[in-house]
């Protein structure tokens, strides 16, 4: 996709470099506020974590992942190679500088701060997708049936429990109770026998793929000009302004610069001139034909930490958590893990016949808030990026943040606790 949309005049331009769900959402709020915008893509628009993601809109997931117990997780994990939350030994300082950050920040306190952010943001996206999904203006499978979390033991489900408790005391964020013997009435794809789940029923979902696609065609039709295979090569500043970018397809000069450039963020720190601590996590799934018994809502197993999320006509399962860099390999008994788990869940055997299977690799900042907000110390340009595993579920709120920033307007939340300057 290379094109160009109608002309507009007299507006002042902005290139967005990252052409995923972020920076298509980015380009949004920027043309609607009279911006001339182009993204370009190092690959195919939406071809990185937001190609093969679950596609949870969850507002309910507010705890930052540096929460108490995951340092013990982290440490157990070197020694199983079947872990959720895995960290591989690497020869990269810059993995234990973040992860004795993030070390840092497992505790209560912290975990109760970050949370208190992170909601800020994820109610106000959950707001934007209702305006964007809800008129029909292009199709998403956007869905408003919730998330389930369900728990197969009877310790998974007190554990979980409390969490829900936490939530609903100190964030009014309630679920809805759901006792093991009423799961099969609640969705009959699930087993008989499990111990209980709670349904967040403010959560949704969409597929992501089509989000991503038919949200950049439509943008296009209104001004935004998409380049795509076009990677950045060289930022060229003068003083606290970019003046232009460097790309395998030329010189590009606008009036400010938008990098939304996900995991690959933190190899900018040097030529942006500020510390962008953003390491890659790498995630899987695996999609398959839908089962003739599929689960009507979207589900988090969270004793084995896998998800599973139904589209109209495929069935995805996904998760896990991997620290192991920019490693694209796709080891098979990653996805046949993803099988194994959800098979104590789910009535029907699931089809392997037509399966793609998938990874990326998310944003990770050790505080896990995003980071949205000007290059400290630059007037033109501005990060949007470390969205963690919420890059989905924020790209709304992400893309308004910049748009106002931007337009030098005042941001409909305070946008001070997502500023790369708290590094």
């Amino acid at each position: 996709m290379s094109t160009t949309g109608k002309q507009q005049f007299n507006a002042q331009k902005v290139v967005v470099v990252g052409g995923g769900v972020i920076g298509i959402a980015t380009a949004h709020y920027l043309i609607q506020k009279g911006f001339e915008v182009t993204v370009i893509e190092q690959k195919s628009v939406g071809s990185g974590s937001s190609f093969g993601n679950c596609g949870y809109i969850c507002p309910s997931h507010m705890l930052p992942l540096a929460e108490p117990g995951m340092v013990k997780k982290g440490l157990v994990s070197l020694f199983n190679s079947q872990a959720p939350f895995k960290i591989k030994p690497q020869f990269r300082m810059a993995l234990y500088r973040w992860l004795f950050q993030f070390a840092k920040r497992c505790n209560h306190n912290d975990m109760m701060e970050g949370g208190r952010h992170l909601k800020a943001i994820l109610d106000d996206s959950r707001q934007e997708y209702e305006s964007l999904l809800s008129n029909g203006s292009f199709e998403a499978q956007w869905k408003k049936s919730g998330l389930c979390y369900v728990m197969q033991s009877e310790g998974g489900l007190k554990t979980f429990a409390s969490f829900s408790q936490l939530l609903s005391e100190h964030f009014n964020t309630k679920a809805q109770y759901i006792p093991g013997d009423d799961l099969p009435a609640f969705d009959p794809a699930l087993k008989s026998g499990l111990a209980g789940g709670f349904h967040f029923q403010n959560d949704a979902s969409l597929s992501p793929h089509e989000l991503v696609h038919n949200w950049s065609k439509n943008l296009i039709e209104s001004g935004l000009n998409v380049i795509e295979n076009c990677r950045l090569t060289q930022v060229n500043k003068a003083g606290n302004r970019i003046n232009s970018i460097l790309t395998s397809q030329g010189e590009m000069v606008a009036d400010y610069f938008v990098f939304a450039t996900g995991a690959w963020s933190s190899h900018l720190a040097s030529t942006l001139g500020c510390h962008i601590p953003v390491e890659p996590c790498k995630g899987f799934s695996v999609t398959v034909d839908r089962p003739e018994v599929c689960p009507q809502v979207p589900m988090l197993f969270t004793e084995h930490g896998v998800g599973v999320t139904p589209f109209d006509k495929t069935l995805r399962l996904g998760s896990m958590i991997e620290f192991s860099g920019f490693d694209s390999r796709i080891p098979k008994p990653r996805i046949d893990q993803l099988f194994n788990s959800a098979s104590p869940y789910l009535r029907s055997n699931l089809s392997r016949k037509h399966e793609q299977a998938w990874c990326g690799w998310r944003p990770m900042t050790w505080d896990s808030l995003p980071i949205i907000g000007y290059v400290p110390g630059m007037k033109n340009s501005l990060l949007a990026t470390g969205h963690n595993m919420l890059g989905m579920t924020l790209a709304p709120a992400t893309g308004k943040m910049v748009a106002s920033l931007v337009a030098g307007e005042s941001t409909d939340i305070d946008s001070s606790p997502y500023s790369a300057g708290r590094f």
